[in-house]
């Protein structure tokens, strides 16, 4: 069963989607973008037709599902309508600026016929998929600490733009990179009660934006009269029920040499442990056979990560549209996600560990 998508946000993730959704057999009906021109852009390449409006683009005949890829703030209009249309979703990350908003959504997404799909696509890379199938073989034991990290030297996006407005996009790195590595810590542990977390956020790069240095700057050139008003690092220690600590370092922005860090993720446990970078080629595990100690590293398709993570996010989407099972990242898990970061950003204000509500 084949079925129709729009595509709401028609930028460089926009862009992604309409071509993980032409590699999938899944026909573009519809794009709309607040830029036309970027609308026109994605129909003349993809096809379909550039809607004048999110309602005009909802209305269109043939148009089942939709993919959301518009700046963080926009996130919660642009689900509940599409919700509220009847529309099958999927909602790129993070869910939404914050947990109140989350639950809007969440209250759209129980009336709708629809289903909701949050897009968490490191849980489809090659290595997080590996390495999941062992931890729910039972091959690395009792699970007690992980590490997500993920940093750069000078990656602040599109300075003084909605990136680094906090009314825009709801914060900084943490809440753009770390969302990533700490939804998938979440997954591989089998989604645990996170209970307290003490948090730390930096901004020390950036202000004023003339004095920022850079080798390139994603999305778009720096506005010199815009808006720095968000973090460009963070850290924090996350306490979950059962024991489990999760311990998570984001930069946009750090004196760091880019070989200095391994980004990625290292999983503890009492039986394996294992380091794996999200879009790499390798998981790495260290453990025990026959009385000895052993390092592994099970061979896989890593041909292309970064697609292979994507088309297999759209894999489970189009699962969940066209046989209504159960949504890959769930409206749930996106809102419990959110509820930590909120806490993140509160034990750093009050410099002091805080419950997640």
């Amino acid at each position: 069963m084949s079925f129709g998508l729009g595509l709401i946000g028609c930028g460089v993730i926009g862009t992604v989607h309409a071509q993980t959704a032409r590699r999938a057999g899944v026909q573009l009906v519809g794009a709309w973008d607040v830029i036309p021109d970027r609308a026109a852009a994605i129909a003349n390449e993809f096809g379909g037709i550039a809607a004048p409006s999110i309602d005009a683009l909802l209305a269109m005949k043939g148009i089942d599902a939709v993919a959301i890829a518009v700046p963080n703030h926009r996130h919660c209009a642009c689900a509940c309508r599409a919700l509220q249309a009847g529309k099958y979703v999927l909602l790129e990350k993070p869910m939404a600026l914050n947990s109140a908003q989350c639950d809007e959504i969440l209250a759209a997404a129980q009336s709708s016929k629809g289903l909701l799909q949050l897009g968490f696509v490191c849980r489809g890379s090659p290595t997080a998929r590996v390495a999941k199938k062992w931890i729910d073989a039972g091959r690395f034991g009792e699970i007690y600490h992980i590490k997500a990290r993920l940093h750069r030297r000078r990656g602040i996006p599109g300075l003084g733009g909605w990136f680094t407005t906090k009314s825009q996009s709801g914060g900084g790195p943490l809440i753009d990179l770390g969302v990533h590595v700490l939804d998938l810590a979440l997954h591989l542990a089998g989604h645990p009660k996170v209970e307290r977390v003490s948090g730390t956020t930096w901004s020390k790069f950036g202000n004023p934006i003339s004095d920022y240095r850079f080798t390139s700057m994603w999305a778009g050139p720096p506005k010199f009269d815009g808006v720095f008003d968000v973090e460009d690092g963070a850290t924090a220690l996350i306490r979950c029920a059962g024991g489990l600590t999760i311990e998570l370092n984001v930069t946009w922005a750090a004196n760091i040499q880019e070989d200095s860090t391994q980004d990625g993720i290292s999983i503890w446990g009492t039986r394996a442990g294992a380091f794996f970078a999200v879009l790499g080629d390798e998981v790495a595990i260290a453990t025990e056979e026959a009385g000895m100690l052993v390092n592994i590293s099970p061979e896989f398709d890593a041909t292309n990560p970064t697609e292979q993570a994507w088309d297999e996010q759209y894999r489970h989407f189009i699962e969940m549209v066209t046989q209504r099972k159960t949504p890959f990242a769930t409206g749930a898990q996106g809102r419990s996600l959110q509820s930590v970061i909120d806490a993140i950003y509160l034990s750093a204000e009050l410099n002091q560990e805080v419950e997640v509500k």
